[in-house]
C-alpha cells in the first residue's frame, strides 16, 4: 500500500508483530539504559546506530514483539516521555 496525502486510511498491521523504534539522544550509554528501562523483562533486541556529523546526536535501534497497537503506543511513549531521549522514530 502506498501512503499519500489523499490516502485516509491506516494501513493494516496484523498482531502480534515484531515492531522496530529509533531513539535519538545525546548519549549513547544513557540512551542503552534507557531501552533497558522501557523494555524492562520483556525480551528485545538494540544495536547502535548512528551518530550526527559533529557527534552531538546518537541513534540507537530497538525492537520487540508487541501484542497490539496499544501496547506498540505505550512503549513508543515511554520512550518519547524519557528525559534523556530527544526523539523516538
Amino acid at each position: 500500500m502506498v501512503l499519500d496525502n489523499n490516502t485516509q486510511e491506516k494501513p493494516k498491521i496484523d498482531y502480534p508483530t515484531n515492531w522496530g523504534f529509533k531513539i535519538i539522544g545525546r548519549d549513547k550509554e544513557k540512551l542503552k539504559a534507557c531501552i533497558k528501562e522501557v523494555m524492562g523483562d520483556k525480551e528485545h533486541l538494540s544495536s547502535s546506530g548512528n551518530a550526527s556529523k559533529t557527534g552531538k546526536f546518537h541513534s540507537y535501534n530497538a525492537s520487540c514483539e508487541v501484542a497490539d497497537e496499544a501496547e506498540r503506543d505505550r512503549i513508543f511513549k515511554s520512550f518519547q516521555d524519557h528525559d534523556d531521549v530527544e526523539m523516538v522514530i
